[in-house]
């Protein structure tokens, strides 16, 4: 292929030449085969498949392909998005089951999130409830058996493993209030032990805890249990390890400890002796086929849309060489843009998720992972099919009816950017000065990010009320602050901002539409393609040697770019025939 490119290349240059060299006889023949031939490689280069099919009978590959990825991705996504919910929910709840047995002071109306919260945090405000608390899940932990949920020490004989406390302080932390005085040394030091007996003061009997220098502490245990019903009636149990955490935080030093649970689900490898329906290795073989076949076809749609880049930048540099011998003149950045397909590199970027959230799920099915990697392989397919779905777009574009949102897009982007830029800097403007201002005062701004999420739903009229409502009269100055301030927000980003955005997006639309009453602008390339449109022909005797050879084509043409060897052919039959140019 290098050898044929080289070839081209020298006789694009002897032809060329030959125009502009005075002592050389030109053959207007070549020339005017050579311009035919590319025009005809352009003008079917953008051909849709349906045009292809009707024009040359060449199977559309690509399509047939992404008609058949987006059935078995779709179906592969709702299977997994079904096992996710239980997996997820069943480590949900029994995090709350952990949070009953082992915290003291948990009741059940801190399950439910709410907005704004109905509750203060769990915290402690003593040594006698931190001490208290310690007791409280350490028994609870000793007295496992009387959980309803069947769980386990984790020991292989099921003995009782000792709980592990960790006191983070810092090296030197001494206060003396009485004559504001202090002895102190940023240094965190961690100290661990385990908790074997009552009462307990400490890592250190002979020194206890001081609370004075105490940044936080956790105790920790693992439970094991076995899910018996985990992802539905055909499926085997699933084993499961919980690491739990109960942090005891006063990185604060405020006079309040906050307290929490976490449990992290690590899941094991079962080693008992099971039952279930029989038909359950029907069903593990038909997930591990479903996966593999969406492995496969995302594979070939990879290959398929790599393949059609390439061949589109050959056919750009291809272009692009004619228009600087030819007419003297650089392709436009209009022209050469008009060879970077983005559908393709969209479909490259949900071909790469896809393959690796099958291959996660493959894993996750076969009990390979003995961690939690349920959020990855999510992330991976569901992005991937959100790609998937995006690209069934580009082929309703073939039909203009279709083709409005797509064009309106496009035409208005640039303006987009730009004018989102300008009301960008505004807006980060507020966020600022909000989160500074009204954020001690004010639930909806106490960090950053809430800061931008409260001013985006003021945007779109959401909870208005509640933002006026909710800000603390602490301070008369702040409350009268706050109004103007969100008076001047709301009525700067909802009756100008979004005023002028829709404007732009309207502006678009409306430019599409008389596009297509008077006709769409064309740059160099499309008007290049577009003349002397009697000349573009096709040899029905090679049409035919296409069709029929079609799925050879395909295979072999995956690594071989045809638009090289053609011109080629053009070129050294030109001298031989006398009046037409072989097909494409």
């Amino acid at each position: 292929m290098m050898e044929d490119e080289q070839l081209l290349g020298e006789e694009m240059e002897q032809h060329f030449g030959a125009l502009h060299s005075p002592n050389i006889e030109v053959q207007p023949l070549d020339i005017k085969c050579y311009e035919a031939k590319l025009r005809q490689k352009l003008k079917f280069f953008f051909m849709n498949p349906v045009e292809k099919w009707h024009t040359k009978k060449k199977i559309p590959y690509k399509l047939l392909v992404q008609v058949v990825k987006i059935v078995l991705v779709t179906i592969q996504l709702c299977f997994f998005a079904y096992n996710r919910y239980n997996h997820v929910n069943y480590a949900w709840d029994n995090r709350v089951t952990f949070s009953h047995l082992f915290l003291k002071g948990w009741d059940a109306t801190r399950e439910i999130e709410l907005y704004p919260p109905g509750l203060g945090p769990l915290a402690l405000y003593s040594k006698k409830d931190f001490y208290e608390t310690i007791v409280y899940a350490v028994n609870g932990y000793k007295n496992l058996h009387s959980a309803i949920g069947s769980y386990s020490y984790n020991d292989e004989d099921n003995n009782y493993v000792y709980p592990r406390f960790c006191n983070h302080h810092f090296k030197e932390g001494e206060i003396f209030g009485f004559n504001e005085s202090y002895s102190f040394n940023s240094e965190i030091v961690t100290s661990c032990c385990d908790i074997t007996s009552f009462p307990f003061n400490g890592c250190n009997d002979s020194s206890p805890i001081n609370f004075a220098s105490l940044v936080k502490a956790t105790l920790e245990f693992s439970l094991k249990t076995v899910n018996l019903k985990a992802a539905g009636p055909l499926s085997p149990p699933d084993c499961y390890r919980f690491d739990i955490q109960i942090l005891f935080n006063n990185e604060g030093m405020d006079g309040q400890m906050l307290l929490s649970l976490e449990a992290e689900p690590i899941r094991l490898e079962c080693n008992g002796n099971y039952e279930y329906v029989s038909d359950n290795k029907i069903d593990y073989i038909l997930r591990s086929i479903l996966n593999l076949l969406v492995i496969l076809i995302c594979g070939i749609s990879f290959s398929l849309c790599f393949r059609a880049l390439i061949r589109a930048r050959h056919l750009r540099k291809e272009t692009m060489h004619f228009f600087q011998n030819h007419y003297r003149k650089e392709l436009s950045l209009e022209g050469r843009w008009e060879f970077w397909n983005l559908w393709y590199i969209m479909i490259l970027i949900n071909d790469v998720l896809i393959i690796v959230g099958s291959c996660i799920k493959e894993e996750i099915e076969r009990r390979e992972f003995v961690g939690d990697q349920w959020n990855t392989c999510s992330v991976c397919l569901g992005t991937g099919n959100l790609l998937v779905w995006f690209g069934v777009l580009r082929y309703l574009g073939f039909f203009k009816t279709y083709n409005v949102i797509i064009l309106t897009l496009k035409k208005a982007i640039p303006k987009v950017i730009r004018f989102l830029i300008c009301a960008l800097l505004i807006y980060a403007g507020f966020t600022f000065c909000g989160w500074l201002i009204l954020g001690p005062y004010h639930i909806k701004f106490r960090t950053l990010a809430s800061t931008s999420e409260c001013l985006f739903a003021l945007i779109n009229g959401d909870d208005m009320y509640a933002t006026f409502s909710i800000m603390s009269s602490k301070s008369a100055m702040l409350w009268w602050y706050a109004r103007i301030y969100l008076y001047l927000f709301i009525s700067l980003y909802i009756y100008v901002v979004l005023s002028l955005f829709i404007s732009i997006i309207m502006d678009a639309y409306e430019t599409i539409k008389l596009y297509y009453r008077e006709g769409f602008p064309k740059n160099d390339l499309q008007t290049f393609m577009a003349e002397k449109a009697d000349e573009i022909f096709f040899d029905v005797e090679d049409s035919q040697q296409n069709e029929s050879g079609s799925f050879r084509n395909f295979v072999t043409g995956l690594f071989c770019c045809k638009t090289t060897l053609s011109t080629v052919f053009c070129m050294r039959s030109s001298a031989k025939r006398t009046g037409e140019c072989g097909t494409i």
